[in-house]
């Protein structure tokens, strides 16, 4: 497990969603920054951008855009984060 939070919410958020199930960067954005009532999780959406990308170079999670998976170099727009596959 990593010890970036951002890194971290991506993860434990799509650990709660269920197997195969995608989230959209938001979703770890707002726990990162503790799900507030308010707009405040915004300024996590950078951080978790930046986490997200890594994430997906290191082969953990994959990103989506229109449903297909895209490296980060095209991971522009609307995106989606989805656990990668594991072999076995």
């Amino acid at each position: 497990m990593t010890n970036d939070p951002a890194e971290k919410a991506i993860l434990e958020t799509l650990a709660a969603c269920g197997p195969g199930k995608s989230i959209s960067p938001s979703d770890a954005a707002r726990r990162l920054a503790g799900n507030p009532p308010d707009d405040k999780w915004r300024g996590s959406l950078s951080p978790i951008r930046l986490a997200s990308h890594r994430l997906a170079r290191a082969g953990l999670i994959l990103l989506l855009r229109k449903g297909k998976p895209v490296t980060p170099e095209l991971a522009n727009g609307v995106i989606r984060l989805k656990l990668a596959p594991t072999e076995g």
